[in-house]
């Protein structure tokens, strides 16, 4: 049986990843951070199949001893201060999270058993400001906030201890995935949570900030079985996970709305909101995954629309049990 740890399993990656790794018949570990009531909620209906053990990416001692104690085959490094616009509340938080918490685990597994495959979490915000569109692995970064530097950071120092200690270290740059266990501060989930209490009664307005920001959004659960596939290769590699389409905000509105059957959906927004404007925005992302699918023989399978239909479903849903 594989042995798995997955930091930060409680998020909406961490998630699906164990479920994923679960049907494979992996022994999963995660962590969670050492609170007196950590959020569980999106693995509670695995939470007796899961082993959760207590450590921090600020504490050097504590993923130490998660590792020791997991005994993986494998680490997949999802944890990380991932809200962009609070990275530019928090900055050095951000930093130390983001960018060293990444070092502190790969130095754990140097020291602990260099065999252990390990999967760094990048991003496509590194890329920021992008020099070329559309973006692949050798597209150069520019990033535009301090979450994007500090990816960057997770991403070089990822690389450099693959080339530095031979250990198998690669880095998905992920593009923008979604689901319905995303947070709710996130732009998607704050939308389809909005558009789901204006169904119900419950909400007047959806304040937005840009409109026109344009992402490559694709589903977290096709996602995490791109990352597994990296770690099962010969040799790490960085590739790219996108899904080559990309949409605006104000598109994933209009689906929203469509999706409870709203057509007149302006009367709703409230756009260009100062609070939900970040002071360097990052316009235009796309992703050309060309080197997953020919390596990995892997392709995204759901569709835009359909990943803002499930998500504003589950909202739905949601809400009406709360009632």
């Amino acid at each position: 049986m594989k042995r798995a740890l997955i930091t930060g399993i409680t998020g909406q990656d961490g998630s699906y990843l164990a479920e994923l790794l679960l049907d494979k018949g992996y022994k999963v570990y995660g962590t969670v951070r050492r609170l007196s009531t950590p959020n569980i909620e999106n693995i509670s209906h695995i939470q007796d199949k899961v082993n959760l053990l207590s450590a921090d990416l600020l504490d050097s001692s504590s993923i130490h001893q998660a590792i020791e104690e997991s005994e993986p085959d494998e680490v997949y490094n999802l944890a990380a201060m991932s809200f962009v616009k609070a990275s530019f509340d928090q900055p050095v938080l951000t930093g130390e999270f983001t960018a060293i918490g990444v070092t502190r685990v790969l130095e754990a597994i140097r020291k602990i058993n260099k065999k252990i495959k390990f999967y760094q979490a990048s991003s496509s915000e590194m890329f920021g400001k992008v020099t070329e569109t559309p973006q692949k692995e050798t597209t150069r970064f520019y990033p535009r906030s301090p979450y994007g530097v500090a990816k960057v950071y997770g991403h070089y120092i990822t690389l450099n201890y693959r080339e530095s200690y031979d250990m198998f270290a690669c880095s998905g740059i992920l593009f923008n995935h979604e689901s319905p266990r995303r947070g709710i501060e996130f732009v998607t989930r704050k939308i389809s949570n909005a558009v789901a209490r204006i169904k119900l009664g419950l909400q007047d307005k959806i304040e937005l900030g840009n409109m026109d920001a344009k992402r490559d959004w694709g589903f977290s659960g096709d996602y995490v079985d791109a990352m597994w596939r990296m770690l099962q290769q010969d040799e790490p590699e960085d590739y790219v996970i996108a899904t080559g389409e990309t949409h605006s905000v104000q598109e994933f509105v209009e689906l929203a709305f469509k999706a409870i059957g709203v057509t007149d959906w302006e009367k709703y927004i409230v756009s260009n909101s100062p609070k939900h404007l970040r002071p360097a925005e990052v316009d235009y992302l796309i992703g050309d995954y060309s080197k997953a699918k020919k390596e990995l023989d892997w392709e995204p399978k759901t569709s835009f629309p359909q990943l803002v239909k499930m998500m504003v479903d589950s909202d739905l849903k949601r809400e009406q049990d709360r009632r």
